[in-house]
Order: C-alpha cells, then sequence, then structure tokens
C-alpha cells in the first residue's frame, strides 16, 4: 500500500520542493478531509480506493467541540476524520469512526482549518464569518451577547403574542368548542378505575341467577341437614377428647378444628351472598348505558380515564386563557414594545461602534497589504444594514437579529482606481493568498481555526516582500499552527519546521515523499531555493544567513 503520512508541529510549518514534486497533494487532501468534492480522478490508476486521515486537536474551539457533541460524536478533545474515495468515484467520510455527510465536514471545516490558495478559501472569504471577525477586532463581543439575549427574549415574547392573536382571533367558535366538551366530560364525572368496576357489576348482573343457584346449594350443603360443618364439627370434637388420652393428636385436632372454623365462616359468607345475588335488570341497564357513555368519552379521548381527566384539565385551563386572551394580548405587547425599545438602543450604538471599528480594521488591513508588496490594495470592511422587509423586528428600517441591524463584508480594491469587491472576486491566486494573509495577520487573535495553510502566497514577488511576507505569516504562526507552501528561501527561513517534498518513478508510477529537514538537510533546501538545481558554496552561505537572520 502507498501512503503519505506528515506529522505537522505547532508554530510555523513550510513545505518546498521542486516543481511538480507534488506540493499540491497536501492542500488536495485537506480539502477532501474539510468536505471537498470527491473524484475518481484522485485515486491512482490501478488502485480500488483511496483514504485520507486527519488528526486534529479542538480543546481549543468551543463551537467545534458543541457541534461534534450535538452530532453524537465523542471526541475526547481530538478528531479524526477519514474520507474514503472509490476509483468508481463514490466516497464515504468519518468522524472518529462514526459515519457521516460531506455536509458535516463542511459545517465544520471554518473551525479546523482555513486553506487560502487560487482554489479555495474556507472561512475569510465567507461573508457569513466577517462580523464576527469585526466584532471581536472591536472587542464588541460583550456588547453582542447582551443584544443577543434581549432579541432571544424579544423572539420569544413574539411568538408568545403571535400565538395569543391566533386564540384572540378565533375565541369566539374555540370558546365554544371548549365549553361543549367540557360539559360532555362533567355530565359524566368519570372516576378513575370505574370502568374495571362497572365491568365486574355488570357481569355479576348478567349471571346473577347462576349465582344464587350455585351459592344456595353450597350453602345447605355447608350448614343444612347433615351439613359437611355438621360432620366437621362432629369430628373435631372427637380428636379433642382423643388428644386429651394421647397429646400426639393434638396437632391434628387443632388443625380440623380450625378447618371447621373457616369452612363455617365461609358458609355463613355463601349464603349472605345467596341472598343478594338476585337479578336487577334496571341497575343492569344503568350499568351498561354508562359504560358505553364512558367508552364514548374514551374514543374521544382515551384510551384511559385518566386519559380523560388529563384532557378535562387542560381544557379547562385553556377555557380559563380564553377568558382573558385580550388582557393577555395588551400585556404581551407592553412587554414587547418596551424590549424592543430597549434592544433597538443597544442596537443602534452596537451599529455605529462597529462603523468604527470598520473604518480602522479596513485602515490596519491595508497597512498590512502595504508591507506585503500590494501598495495599491485597499480594503473596505462594509458595514450596512439588513433588509427590514417583512421582518417582525425591526429597527430604524433595518431588520433586528441577535446579532444587531447590520450586515458585514471585508471588500478589497486590488489596486488603485478598482472598485473594491468581495474577496472571492479577487481573480489572481497571490493576491488572495496575500490578503489572506494580511487578514489573518491582523485578526490572528480572533480567527476561530486551528491551522492555517498559505498556498501561493509568493505568487509575483521577491526579494524584501519575500522578507515581510516570511515575517507576517510567522507572527501569525504565533496564535495558529500554520503550514506554508511557497517556493521562495526568505520565506521558508521562517519555518520552524520544514518539509520537503520529492517525487520519484518506480515502475512506471510517480511517487511522493515528505521529510523533515533541519540541520543541514535545511540549509542545503533553502540553498536550493536560492540558487536553483545546483547548490554553491556561495548559495549555502547565503542560506545560512537567511536562515539565522529569520531567528532574529
Amino acid at each position: 500500500m502507498d501512503a503519505l503520512e506528515l506529522r505537522l508541529e505547532p508554530g510555523f510549518n513550510v513545505l518546498t520542493g521542486e516543481t511538480g514534486a507534488g506540493k499540491s497533494i497536501v492542500v488536495g487532501a485537506l480539502s477532501l478531509v474539510l468536505g471537498g468534492r470527491a473524484s475518481a480522478e484522485q485515486v491512482r490508476p490501478g488502485a480500488d480506493e483511496a483514504e485520507i486521515e486527519a488528526l486534529f486537536d479542538v480543546r481549543s474551539s468551543d463551537r467545534a467541540m458543541a457541534m461534534l457533541d450535538a452530532a453524537g460524536v465523542a471526541s475526547g478533545g481530538e478528531l479524526v476524520i477519514r474520507r474514503v474515495i472509490q476509483a468508481t468515484g463514490r466516497s464515504r467520510a468519518y468522524l472518529n469512526g462514526r459515519l457521516c455527510t460531506a455536509g458535516e465536514l463542511q459545517a465544520l471545516a471554518p473551525e479546523l482549518a482555513d486553506v487560502a490558495s487560487q482554489h479555495e478559501s474556507v472561512a475569510l472569504t465567507d461573508p457569513a464569518t466577517h462580523l464576527g471577525y469585526l466584532d471581536r477586532f472591536g472587542r464588541l463581543v460583550p456588547a453582542r451577547s447582551e443584544l443577543a439575549a434581549d432579541v432571544g427574549e424579544l423572539e420569544a415574547l413574539s411568538a408568545e403574542l403571535r400565538a395569543a392573536r391566533e386564540l384572540e382571533r378565533g375565541r369566539g367558535e374555540r370558546e365554544a368548542f371548549v365549553s361543549f366538551q367540557l360539559q360532555a366530560i362533567d355530565a359524566l364525572s368519570p372516576r378513575p378505575g370505574e370502568l374495571a368496576e362497572l365491568a365486574a357489576e355488570r357481569n355479576r348482573l348478567r349471571h346473577a341467577g347462576r349465582l344464587h343457584d350455585i351459592t344456595r346449594r353450597a350453602a345447605s350443603r355447608l350448614e343444612g341437614d347433615d351439613a359437611l360443618c355438621d360432620e366437621l364439627a362432629r369430628l373435631a370434637s372427637e380428636l379433642r377428647a382423643a388428644a386429651e388420652i394421647d397429646p400426639a393428636l393434638d396437632d391434628v385436632a387443632r388443625a380440623v378444628d380450625g378447618c371447621w372454623t373457616e369452612l363455617s365462616d365461609a358458609a355463613r359468607a355463601i349464603a349472605r351472598y345467596a341472598e343478594r345475588a338476585e337479578a336487577d335488570p334496571d341497575r343492569l341497564s344503568e350499568i351498561e348505558d354508562r359504560m358505553y357513555r364512558l367508552e364514548g368519552l374514551l374514543r374521544q379521548h382515551g384510551p384511559t380515564i385518566e386519559d380523560v381527566l388529563a384532557t378535562r384539565a387542560r381544557l379547562a385551563a385553556e377555557l380559563s386563557r380564553l377568558s382573558g386572551v385580550e388582557s393577555h394580548v395588551a400585556d404581551l405587547e407592553r412587554r414587547r414594545d418596551a424590549l424592543l425599545a430597549v434592544a433597538a438602543e443597544r442596537a443602534r450604538k452596537l451599529s455605529a461602534k462597529r462603523r468604527k471599528a470598520a473604518e480602522k480594521l479596513g485602515a490596519a488591513i491595508s497597512t498590512e497589504l502595504a508591507e506585503l508588496g500590494m501598495g495599491g490594495a485597499r480594503v473596505v470592511v462594509d458595514v450596512a444594514l439588513h433588509g427590514g422587509d417583512r421582518a417582525e423586528l425591526v429597527v430604524d428600517g433595518a431588520r433586528l437579529g441577535q446579532d444587531g441591524i447590520d450586515r458585514v463584508e471585508f471588500l478589497i480594491s486590488p489596486n488603485k482606481g478598482i472598485d473594491p469587491r468581495p474577496l472571492r472576486r479577487i481573480a489572481s491566486g497571490g493576491e488572495l493568498s496575500r490578503a489572506l494573509l494580511a487578514l489573518k495577520r491582523v485578526l490572528a487573535e480572533c480567527g476561530p481555526a486551528g491551522l492555517y495553510v498559505f498556498d501561493e502566497v509568493d505568487s509575483g514577488v521577491g526579494g524584501a516582500v519575500a522578507d515581510k511576507i516570511g515575517r507576517a505569516i510567522g507572527d501569525v504562526a504565533r496564535h495558529h499552527q500554520v503550514l506554508c507552501i511557497t517556493h521562495l528561501a526568505p520565506i521558508a527561513a521562517f519555518a520552524s519546521a520544514h518539509f520537503v517534498v520529492a517525487k520519484e518513478s518506480a515502475g512506471g508510477i510517480a511517487k511522493s515523499s515528505v521529510t523533515r529537514v533541519d540541520k543541514k538537510d535545511r540549509i542545503a533546501e533553502v540553498a536550493r531555493m536560492l540558487s536553483g538545481a545546483k547548490v554553491t558554496g556561495a548559495s549555502l552561505r547565503a542560506a545560512t544567513e537567511l536562515i539565522e537572520a529569520a531567528r532574529l
């Protein structure tokens, strides 16, 4: 089995190698474990399937931990994502061994890694994340949380108010219906266990004649002429007399005497039952009528009388609410309006602070871009009001949500004279990578993703700009794990862990390998990047100086 393993280290990891050595394999593999589209072309010819596996430490991401818990994935702070692609193009994905969908991987992706390359960027180009970055940059998260609490209460009040108004609109008809149902239940006043009692009594009345005959005959045989009780009484008396002669018979005499006592009691009870066991057609009719009506209630509200009584309690409570629905609606409206006024003021203040923070953030990112060789670039952090059409909660014509009344998007003008446009529309992979690097450097302490990947960040630059890019990535790596794929020695010199990709052919099939280099091997690789395939003494000395300068 052909396999390739890359163990990234904390801080700044760099991946270098000859053009065509296979450096893009890493970015492609990472894309797949983050929910990217799989295809049959990604499986080596002749192989049945390809498998990609990545291990992430998610302990620092509360959101990732919460998402895993919600999905029923036990993590313990670690997440293993495995993606298996078959030669047919079909694929399967697993989270800690549990089968999952590509959509679940895509939802987790922003919390795990952010990939900046010519082909994709997972998080920072998504406008849905921009408001969060701005609020973290402007230290506005506490204010947004206070507003979110108010809006959450407002939404609950609004939902309750909608339900109350709906109840008010259908009040008359509903009141009549509920009253009718209550009257039907109260007319019978059912008791728990009553149906079983009635069924037993009905059964006795239906067989009253037979029960009377059986019990009358039994009572006669037990206590009539030559009755069993009399015979047993004589036998008990004789045994008691015998026990006086021989105490060994005492236990037997007492046992027979006890049987006589119990049989006599039973005989009297049977006789009393026989006296009562008479047919009563009126009572039987009454019982059958009540059971029929009770069973009708059970069909409506059952299957048990306990269920009927629970329904009665619910209907009574609803009738009480209906009688006070008008005052309840008025109270809810007063509470909602008062809270909306408080939330609206919070939202306006938060919006004003966001606009000030947006100016500072745009200027800071533009300054970073100038440092990275994009002096003509300008970033605008656009803060605009949400459209309020058909929204239930509206402030100054804008829709009010738990994030406030604003929508935020990062726009960039790569060169002077070009209108700012969304990051996704930047055509150049190098420009996109550097723009995202500038964003990440300014927002280094705000980003959710644990791993940042920079690919083609060195496109079209060199010299002093490459040095500045390397330093910028080094700054980001103080807060996040970073992987940078580069052809420039001044960038590679800043890495804390250096990996080299090499390609070789075996049996007509090209294979790539990744090796961590250090000390002399690392100097040799940086020297190769400086001078090309032929490493000279001068290039080795230059590489040594670059690496040592990067440590300062």
